[in-house]
């Protein structure tokens, strides 16, 4: 009966708006059509990457993939804080450095990004500078997990955060793109001047104080706002640069609020997607490239996450990077041959030491990955 309706709508003359639309729209044709691998939802980029552009990256853990293969493609990775040249790649990596283009560790929410821009151009300063861990070492509360063994004096923490914020004004000064990943909504926050915290205080250094610190979750006007108010800073030290949002297709690995951490990830999933598309509409320096979609759609039939139901396998990281790679960069329409593919999974599994500050929230997660802070 079904077919016999379609072919009747077909036919016979008809006319109406949906009958010259091309396959992408059509769910049948767009999605359930075509094989697993060859799912791509990206109609049209606003640019492409050029070999002479250099581009940036920060945000969520699954930002850290996309770092990984700009740096292997051979375009211009941007990376301001390469680290010591004595220390070596593994060192180096235990230490942040190349992590991200500079060494801010995780950008979980748009609101710390937006803070990262203020602090790095002196408009805005935190008010708790330092936090001490059990074993007497320093860390910077805006960056707790950087430096894994902590900082030996309040004097060596200053040096290193005035050398980072120094890299972090070339990051923005310097990309031709930048690439935003937005991983979550919620986070803690100081009640003295609002200063967000990539991991509850207490986690990674200090101590949790009620009085001083506050539960956040940030609704879609709030991530909106933020999301264009960051993409207009940067436009003010860097005009001609363009700015790339995802999503991290990777769950809460817990959640703080009052709902279960199912319907916790999908409310936080759901606003960063709306303020993403928001941005998208209200700025023409501002795409979206759908690695969520990619990674959660009913067509990889769950194939995309590990066991744990969280972590992105290096095929869903893989089939990411082959659709990015044919919309975004130039010169990269023809699709990779197997051995290219098959290089690039072993790449990332490799490597697949993904630096998390959230999995310090579950020791039972980072017992199962090895050590905290990795994913």
């Amino acid at each position: 009966m079904a077919g016999s309706l379609d072919a009747n709508f077909g036919a016979g003359g008809m006319s109406h708006p949906y009958r010259d639309l091309s396959d992408s729209h059509f769910w049948s044709r767009a999605v359930a059509g075509p094989a697993p691998h060859e799912l791509d939802p990206v109609v049209e980029a606003s640019f492409q990457v050029a070999p002479e552009d250099q581009v940036a990256t920060l945000g969520s853990c699954f930002a850290q993939n996309l770092s990984r293969y700009l740096q292997r493609s051979g375009l211009g990775y941007l990376v301001t804080e390469p680290g010591p040249e004595e220390a070596d790649a593994a060192e180096r990596r235990r230490r942040s450095y190349g992590v991200f283009s500079a060494r801010y560790g995780n950008v979980y929410t748009v609101r710390q990004a937006v803070q990262l821009f203020d602090l790095a151009y002196g408009q805005w300063s935190g008010c708790e500078e330092q936090w001490r861990r059990d074993d007497g070492s320093w860390v910077d509360p805006l960056r707790p997990t950087v430096e894994p063994d902590g900082f030996a004096s309040l004097e060596g923490l200053e040096a290193d955060r005035q050398s980072h914020l120094a890299a972090v004004r070339r990051v923005f000064e310097d990309a031709s793109v930048i690439v935003f990943t937005l991983g979550l909504t919620e986070g803690w926050r100081s009640r003295m001047d609002g200063a967000l915290f990539p991991v509850v205080p207490g986690a990674a250094g200090g101590a949790f104080d009620p009085e001083r610190h506050e539960f956040v979750n940030f609704h879609v006007g709030e991530v909106t706002a933020d999301l264009l108010e960051f993409a207009d800073r940067v436009h003010t030290v860097n005009p001609g640069a363009r700015v790339l949002l995802t999503v991290s297709p990777v769950p809460l690995i817990a959640t703080y609020s009052d709902r279960h951490v199912l319907t916790a990830t999908t409310y936080s999933k759901s606003v960063l997607r709306v303020a993403a598309a928001q941005a998208e509409r209200a700025r023409d320096f501002v795409d979206y490239f759908p690695a969520y979609e990619i990674v959660t759609s009913a067509a990889s039939g769950g194939h995309y996450f590990a066991p744990d139901l969280r972590s992105v396998t290096d095929d869903g990281v893989a089939h990411v990077m082959r659709v990015f790679r044919r919309h975004y960069i130039a010169g990269g329409e023809d699709p990779e041959s197997a051995s290219e593919a098959g290089a690039l999974a072993a790449e990332f599994a490799r490597v697949n030491d993904v630096m998390c500050d959230e999995e310090l929230l579950d020791p039972a997660t980072a017992a199962a990955n090895g050590e905290p802070g990795r994913g």
